[in-house]
């Protein structure tokens, strides 16, 4: 299994004064939920600071990954992060296994 953990750090109030920017996310979100061999796929905006996005993906295998980076919506989104790029991105790969629940 791969999993991708990590952060993306937009320049601030571009998620809260640019609504196409959010709306492309929660729609590469869903292309992505439905993509095959993809487990889980999540954005989520840090609590404690709005303007870092917290990046939570697991697919099957790397071929599944590979095929999700060539996705029409992946490119989109990328059209739509080139029009306002990211302050940073700190963003990891690992190979793991199924992992056990906890507790």
């Amino acid at each position: 299994m791969i999993q991708i953990n990590g952060t993306i750090r937009l320049a601030q109030g571009t998620i809260a004064n640019a609504g196409d920017t959010l709306e492309a996310i929660r729609t590469m979100v869903a292309a992505s939920r439905a993509e095959d061999g993809c487990l889980d796929y999540t954005f989520a905006q840090d609590l404690s600071d709005p303007d870092v996005l917290i990046i939570y993906e697991r697919w099957r295998d790397r071929d599944a990954l590979a095929a999700h980076g060539s996705s029409p919506h992946m490119a989109a989104f990328r059209k739509v992060l080139a029009a306002n790029p990211p302050v940073s991105s700190n963003l990891r790969i690992y190979e793991t296994d199924e992992g056990q629940p906890l507790g």
